[in-house]
Order: C-alpha cells, then sequence, then structure tokens
C-alpha cells in the first residue's frame, strides 16, 4: 500500500529537507505545504496517512490545524514539530489527537522512527476495525442493527447470528449472562433488528418494582383508583406499545410478581389499576438476568413455567477473558473518544493477560480512568489500576524447580512456548501477550522447530 504523507510548515528550508528525508527513504506520495490555510481544503477530495504538522506558524497555528485534520479525517496519523519542547504544549497537541511530537532539528532516523510507529499503529488500528466489521457483516443480515457489539470471536458472531434469527419473531427472549457482558446493549440490538425497531424501547429495572406497586407502575392506573392517584398513568406496558419492554434482572423477582408477570405473557392482555377494560399487551418482551435460572427453578425461588415461558429464545452472552481477542477491538472502540488516547505496549500485554471478572463494563470502566490519568499521553500498566488478580495466563519463565541455572535464551525459550501453548497455539494473541511482532514471534517459533 502507498503511503501518503502530508507535510505543513512555514519554513520553506525545513520543509524541503523533511520532504528529502522522505524521499530517500523511498517514499514517494509527500504533499508538501507552507500555508497552513490552504492545507483544510486538501481533505476535501483526499486523506492522507501520516501528518507531520509544524506547531508555531503564522494565519493558523499547528494546533488549530490538528483540530481540523481530526475532525475530517480521523484516521490521519499527526505527528507534531516543535522549535522548543514545551511540555504544556505537547500535552495540548496530544490531546487534541496528535500521535507523537518532534523537536527541530530532527536527524533522519527520528524522522523515519516516528513514521514506522505511526504506520503501525494506523494499520493496527484499520485491522482491527476491518476483522470487527467483516466478521459482523458476513454473519448478519441487518450489521447496523448491531453495530454497538464489537466483535471478531466465533461464538459471539454465532449468538448474534441467533439474535437476530429471534428477533424477526414475536417470542419472548431471555438474555443471561455474567454482570457486565452487555445483556442490555444485546437487548437493544434484538429491537433494532426486529419489525419493532420503529417503536420505543423501554428498559425496566425490575429489581426496583415491589410486589405492592408492580400493577401500578407495570399496567398503570387511571384516577381515583386508590388514594393519591389524582390522573390517569400509563403503566410500562402502555409506553412500551408498539415496541420492545426490556425486564432487567428478572431472575431476582419475588414469586408475586413473577405469578403476575407470568399471566400477562400467557394471556397476552392487562388491567390498569381502577378500569374495568383489558388492554391487548402490543409489546416484544426481552428480559435478562445474571442468575443461572435452571438452579433457581430447582430451589424454588423461580417458577418452573415462567421459566419454560422463556427459555425457548435463550441468548447466553460469553465471558470477556472466553473472547479475549475481542479485548483490542474493545480497546480501540472505548479510547475513540479520547483525542491522543493510545496504549503503550506494556499496558496491551496487561489487559491481555488481565481475567476481566467484570467483563466488557470493567474494561470500559478501567480504559477510561486510564486515560484521564495519561492526560492525553500514552496509557501505560500504572494509569490502568488494575486489581492483583490471577492472571488468565501463566507467566513461565523461571528456571524450573531443579534449581539448575539456565541461559537467558533457554529461559526466554520456554517462556515463549509457555504462553503460545496457554493461548491454544494463537499467534496473535500470543505476540500480544508477549508485547512482541507477529513476525517476530513467527521468527522465533520456527527457531524454536515449533509450527
Amino acid at each position: 500500500m502507498k503511503t501518503s504523507i502530508l507535510v505543513v510548515d512555514d519554513e520553506t528550508a525545513f520543509l524541503d529537507s523533511v520532504v528529502r528525508m522522505l524521499r530517500i527513504e523511498g517514499f514517494e506520495h509527500i504533499t508538501a505545504m507552507d500555508n497552513p490555510t490552504n492545507v483544510p481544503p486538501l481533505f476535501d477530495d483526499q486523506t492522507f496517512d501520516i501528518a507531520f504538522l509544524d506547531i508555531t506558524m503564522p494565519e493558523m497555528d499547528g494546533l488549530d490545524l490538528l483540530k481540523i485534520i481530526k475532525e475530517r479525517s480521523p484516521e490521519t496519523e499527526c505527528v507534531m514539530i516543535t522549535a522548543n519542547d514545551s511540555i504544556p504544549m505537547v500535552i495540548q497537541a496530544v490531546r487534541r489527537g496528535a500521535y507523537d511530537y518532534l523537536v527541530k532539528p530532527i536527524m533522519p532516523e527520528q524522522l523515519i522512527h516516528t513514521m514506522d510507529r505511526a504506520l503501525e499503529r494506523r494499520r493496527l488500528m484499520e485491522s482491527l476495525i476491518l476483522k470487527s466489521s467483516r466478521a459482523v457483516k458476513k454473519t448478519l443480515d441487518n450489521p447496523e442493527a448491531f453495530r454497538d457489539i464489537v466483535t471478531g470471536d466465533r461464538n459471539m458472531l454465532r449468538l448474534l447470528h441467533e439474535a437476530e434469527l429471534h428477533a424477526g419473531s414475536t417470542i419472548p427472549i431471555l438474555v443471561t449472562g455474567d454482570t457486565g457482558v452487555g445483556k442490555e446493549l444485546m437487548a437493544r440490538a434484538i429491537h433494532a433488528a426486529s419489525r419493532r425497531a420503529s417503536g420505543p424501547f423501554v428498559p425496566v429495572n425490575m429489581l426496583a418494582l415491589s410486589p405492592t406497586l408492580f400493577e401500578s407502575e407495570f399496567f398503570g392506573h387511571v384516577k381515583g383508583a386508590f388514594t393519591g392517584a389524582d390522573k390517569d398513568k400509563v403503566g410500562y406496558l402502555g409506553k412500551a406499545h408498539g415496541g420492545t419492554l426490556f425486564l432487567d434482572e428478572i431472575g431476582d423477582l419475588s414469586l408475586e410478581i413473577q405469578g403476575k408477570l407470568l399471566r400477562i405473557l400467557q394471556e397476552g392482555e392487562y388491567t390498569p389499576v381502577g378500569d374495568t377494560r383489558s388492554i391487548r399487551a402490543d409489546v416484544r418482551f426481552v428480559a435478562a438476568t445474571n442468575q443461572d435460572l435452571e438452579k433457581q427453578v430447582l430451589s424454588r425461588k423461580f417458577r418452573k413455567d415462567l421459566f419454560y415461558r422463556l427459555q425457548f429464545a435463550h441468548l447466553r452472552i460469553p465471558l470477556l477473558k472466553d473472547r479475549a481477542e475481542d479485548v483490542p477491538l474493545l480497546c480501540e472502540r472505548f479510547l475513540s473518544g479520547y483525542a491522543g488516547a493510545r496504549l503503550s505496549e506494556e499496558a496491551a500485554v496487561a489487559l491481555e493477560a488481565h481475567d476481566w471478572p467484570g467483563n466488557v463494563r470493567e474494561l470500559k470502566g478501567v480504559l477510561e480512568a486510564a486515560a484521564n490519568l495519561a492526560a492525553g499521553g500514552d496509557i501505560k500498566p500504572e494509569h490502568l489500576r488494575l486489581p492483583q488478580r490471577k492472571s488468565r495466563i501463566s507467566i513461565v519463565g523461571a528456571t524450573p524447580k531443579t534449581g539448575a541455572l539456565e541461559p537467558l535464551a533457554e529461559v526466554e525459550r520456554r517462556h515463549i512456548i509457555s504462553v503460545y501453548e496457554a493461548t491454544k497455539n494463537n499467534k496473535s494473541q500470543t505476540a500480544r501477550v508477549l508485547g512482541i511482532g507477529l513476525q517476530t514471534l513467527h521468527r522465533k517459533l520456527k527457531s524454536f522447530g515449533v509450527k
């Protein structure tokens, strides 16, 4: 792929020297501009992979130009050039989306090293986004409905396919999974993929409903139905008319409320409190819980008849630790709203090795907090504030219990092979965990006689 480069600097001599250094390295598609005000129109009909921007320029400084470029072409990696190493100015540039900065005078090796790093990051991000996008589009007829669910995992994609098929029907759907896996996100996607997509999506935290208030909150009531009912009230069923009613935390309902809910599912009608007329419940029910309902049924904490009513369209969302390849995809999604935020290699390794008991929700919270702590710079392991838990992948590299001293090369060999085996021979994941390039891993495995 041909790399398209933009260089902007009002000093003609410096501009020419940068272009010359790039051409010596074999880069041909270079656009050099000495007037920053002429740059924005360039993005109307073309894009650039890398942009080198001088910070101090007349008429428009590099920071303002950076803001414009990132708005018009977010995928362009921008490197700022400055004559003085001003930390506040550099931080401001990174917060606005700059990838890195260089201080004048610039040596050829500095320029090319920064260029290579920026291009590698761009290729990685494009690869991750393309992988998720292609996988979802290949699996689904309506990928747009599931656009907020980021995955490339085979089991998760199979689940999305099932969800889309169920979305086309009218039967209730049960979504289960541990806390933080994204049950409501799945419910919203099902709604968006259904024929009710133009109707309302009404989420209800079932734990907040007491048995005494359930009928009023769920069915609604008419004026004068009880003391304090000074006007008609539309219940959740009425609010969700023509759409989807999402019943969250259904596994924690009291048996009394379970019985009332079952009658609605069976009869398809309800009567507001204080009214005499029955109203058809024109809603699609999607229920969710982190409880094991089969165990709840056996312990008589959940009604068997309600469970059977819900179980036919059952979607169990896997744990994040069971779809580890989605971690880089999710990182890219969650950090996209933080200009300049990017993971260091060490931080990426730490995220890959973590077991994520809080699942996707925990990952999102960790990254958002880390982006704030990094203040627009590289996110490092110390910014992640990960609890000290046992990692999913054991780091095996120490000398065996025999006590014999070993050469460093042998320790490295055993460590790499152990991680490779722990990831079930997944080379991409192994490379990320080890913090080395994929080609480097291929070369080392070949030297070890491992295919």
